[in-house]
């Protein structure tokens, strides 16, 4: 189904949209937190309602592995499976082509699995069939994602293979009704940091025609600045009706930045990550709990944000909990920052509402830039 995004609201080329899916409708712009084999580490489905969470992702290649997708297609799809009534999308595994390093030609990606050393061949046909398995409201197509900085000929051949995956993985998912009734397909755009072939990989998967668009390839070891020309120049090629997402994106200069042009969904581990690692995101920037001089500090974890839930302990009982390695430490602090970055992301759509998008973005560059 496409996914239809209907603009409510503009600043520049900021957008405030409502998406909706066959399953139900989000806001944009909107954060996506991750949960890599079925829940966001931590914590429970429970939680991220309570967290007011509008869609969460899940990895195809974990998940295929371990329980398996027919286990979860027999189950009912992935949110069925987690007890989660909100919205779901899968990644293709396109990312562990990424970080895996595979062997990979034009049929596909060959990948030893990481918890039994079995080995795997995951094809744009399967991963689109393993995803509708899966059941996810949104399935990504299978892609190649090159690390930068990289050669253009490096750059060219992923774009070259990105596009042949769309037009194998579109196919797949047309003869699936069932999947085609229930989940949206989203091509993934490439190119790296190269003008040229981010206008041609964009033009390439626009001709293969998906329901949404996303934005692959980028904040994968460039600079900030180096990602954003590259940026605009896809957006401003891709439909105003369809939702644009960047993937792998979730800190709050990096989102102000992409939303400024024109981009509608993110998703990232960083908010989580960064919590069980001790650092906490709040309004004056990131602050690690684990210093010294938080040990007798009082104050909750971010003063100004009341609504926290963490905001009933201080930081020097948190900070106590977190060095004695207290399983509830990294629990309450997820809880924390990803409250955190849904409350940014109010506060980013009334800023766009209000007309004061720029402010708001000049306000989040000085903390964060």
């Amino acid at each position: 189904m496409k996914a239809v995004s209907e603009v409510i609201a503009t600043d520049g080329e900021a957008r405030l949209s409502e998406v909706t899916l066959a399953g139900g409708k989000f806001q944009t712009p909107c954060f996506m937190p991750v949960g890599t084999r079925g829940a966001v580490k931590h914590l429970s489905s429970s939680d991220m309602k309570d967290l007011n969470a509008e869609i969460i992702l899940g990895n195809t290649y974990h998940l295929m592995l371990r329980p398996g997708s027919d286990l979860i297609r027999e189950s009912g799809g992935l949110a069925k499976f987690a007890s989660w009534d909100g919205l779901t999308l899968t990644d293709s595994g396109g990312y562990q082509i990424f970080s895996l390093q595979p062997k990979v030609d034009d049929l596909g990606a060959t990948f030893r699995s990481i918890y039994d050393g079995s080995s795997h061949h995951l094809t744009p046909e399967l991963a689109s069939t393993t995803q509708a398995d899966l059941g996810a409201d949104i399935q990504m197509v299978l892609d190649v994602c090159s690390a930068l900085p990289a050669e253009k000929n490096i750059l060219k051949e992923a774009v070259d293979r990105t596009a042949l995956w769309a037009s194998r993985g579109r196919e797949a998912f047309l003869l699936h009704p069932e999947a085609q009734e229930r989940q949206s397909q989203f091509g993934i755009v490439q190119g790296g940091t190269d003008i040229s072939l981010r206008i041609e990989s964009t033009q390439r998967t626009l001709q293969v025609g998906f329901d949404g668009y996303a934005i692959g390839g980028l904040s994968v070891g460039e600079g900030r600045s180096e990602m954003l020309d590259p940026v605009s120049a896809v957006t401003e090629l891709l439909p105003k009706d369809q939702p644009r997402y960047f993937m792998g994106l979730g800190d709050p200069a990096g989102l102000v930045e992409v939303v400024g042009r024109g981009v509608d969904m993110f998703d990232c581990v960083l908010p989580t990550r960064l919590a069980r690692h001790g650092t906490v995101l709040t309004s004056e920037g990131r602050i690690n709990l684990r210093n010294a001089k938080f040990i007798a500090d009082e104050r909750p974890l971010d003063p100004a944000f009341e609504n926290s839930p963490a905001s009933n302990w201080s930081r020097s009982y948190l900070r106590h909990l977190l060095v004695t390695e207290e399983p509830t430490a990294p629990r309450i602090l997820t809880l924390h920052n990803l409250a955190w970055m849904f409350e940014f992301v109010t506060q980013l759509r009334k800023s766009i509402i209000k007309g004061e998008f720029q402010k708001f973005r000049k306000e989040t560059l000085e903390i964060w830039g």
